[in-house]
């Protein structure tokens, strides 16, 4: 902003100045082709201000219906990434997989109700009560009709919105050491400019550039991690609010 001012400034300076010398040193008959060419500059380096303070504010609107769209789409793979778990003990490593788990999986429905009974003590020869946690199975649930209900997009959760050759999410699963517990993990990303391919390279830059909590930091969107126990998202709160 401030090298706007000083831009707008130095405009001003050069255009009082340039007037003085023409009306000062000029022929009368020049006076007019110079009003009009100067006329002209003026449209030019107006459009060029304004540009300048336009282009960052059309920016941040595509920016943030884009990654809206990105967002939702990372949301709904980490439920259906979740489920999977949850069933498989594990995570899907491509989206084969896990689409056909969401067409065809299963969610067991329990309950549990604390229990006890009695039991002979050999050692001290009476009947001493046990506590049991006992479970019970009460049916199964479709994991699509939990997750999506009639919506079918989860087929093409793997397709980036916006992205101009057709480009996929790219999706990895492992299992890590974490203090001697082997840990199930994933991450889904993509990258900004991907996303951002047809915005002017110095503001795709400035934003690759971002680290503040109330911006998607880095160059890539993402979800999950390879190397941390986590399903959290790299963006800010701002976004869920938004899909929530």
């Amino acid at each position: 902003m401030l090298n706007l001012i000083l831009i707008v400034v130095l405009i001003c300076l050069l255009t009082i100045g340039l007037v003085f010398l023409i009306d000062r040193f000029l022929p009368q008959k020049v006076k007019p082709v110079l009003v009009i060419l100067f006329g002209l500059l003026s449209i030019f380096l107006g459009y060029k201000i304004y540009q300048s303070v336009n282009a960052p504010i059309e920016f941040n609107k595509v920016r943030q219906e884009r990654f809206s769209q990105v967002i939702s789409k990372l949301k709904d793979i980490r439920d259906a990434q979740e489920a999977y778990k949850t069933v498989n003990g594990k995570y899907a490593d491509n989206f084969n997989s896990l689409i056909q788990f969401i067409d065809t999986g299963n969610y067991t429905i329990t309950t549990q109700r604390d229990s006890s009974f009695m039991r002979y003590d050999k050692v001290y020869q009476i009947e001493l009560q046990q506590d049991t946690t006992i479970i019970d199975t009460l049916g199964q649930v479709k994991v699509k009709d939990s997750l999506f209900g009639a919506d079918d997009r989860y087929k093409s959760m793997m397709n980036v919105p916006f992205a101009q050759n057709d480009e996929k999410f790219e999706m990895k699963a492992d299992i890590i050491d974490k203090s001697g517990y082997k840990a199930p993990v994933f991450e889904v990303k993509v990258k900004k400019n991907v996303v951002l391919y047809d915005q002017p390279e110095d503001l795709l830059a400035r934003e690759n550039a971002h680290q503040s909590v109330e911006e998607v930091n880095g160059t890539e969107i993402k979800v999950g991690s390879l190397t941390d126990v986590s399903t959290n998202g790299n963006w800010p709160p701002i976004y869920d609010r938004k899909n929530n």
